[in-house]
């Protein structure tokens, strides 16, 4: 049963991982909202999430390679936003749209805290209710 607890909250801190890359995009391109040639960053990391989901496992990245595993990792994708601007100076970042960005992500990862909190107290109830 534990085992199916861990896969559980390795996903999620995967998923954690992805929407804080994210979140440092956004606010990164609300801070350059102003700078002439900025274009805006996104993150995409739903893709490795699903296939993983698919291949029903995660993998860890090893830091070691003494560690366990193939080392395969998951890597949230920073990508540059090429499309055309309409402003003068080339900025293509629109304030709205960033704002909007940014409170679904911070939605997103509270959601995502709430899972993970959801797990632990699973495992808190495993323990306590196994040793009555």
């Amino acid at each position: 049963m534990l085992k199916g607890i861990y896969n559980n909250v390795d996903f999620y801190k995967k998923a954690l991982d992805g929407t804080w890359e994210r979140n440092k995009a956004i606010t990164h391109n609300i801070a350059n909202e102003n700078t002439p040639k900025y274009k805006r960053k996104i993150v995409t990391f739903e893709d490795q999430l699903k296939s993983s989901i698919a291949n029903n496992r995660i993998s860890l990245k090893k830091t070691n390679e003494k560690h366990i595993g193939n080392g395969s990792h998951f890597n949230p994708k920073v990508l540059e936003d090429k499309t055309i601007s309409y402003r003068i100076d080339g900025n293509n970042v629109n304030i709205d749209t960033e704002t909007a960005d940014l409170a679904k992500n911070t939605i997103m990862y509270d959601a995502l805290i709430r899972q993970v909190i959801g797990e632990f107290d699973k495992i808190k109830n495993v323990i306590t209710e196994g040793s009555k």
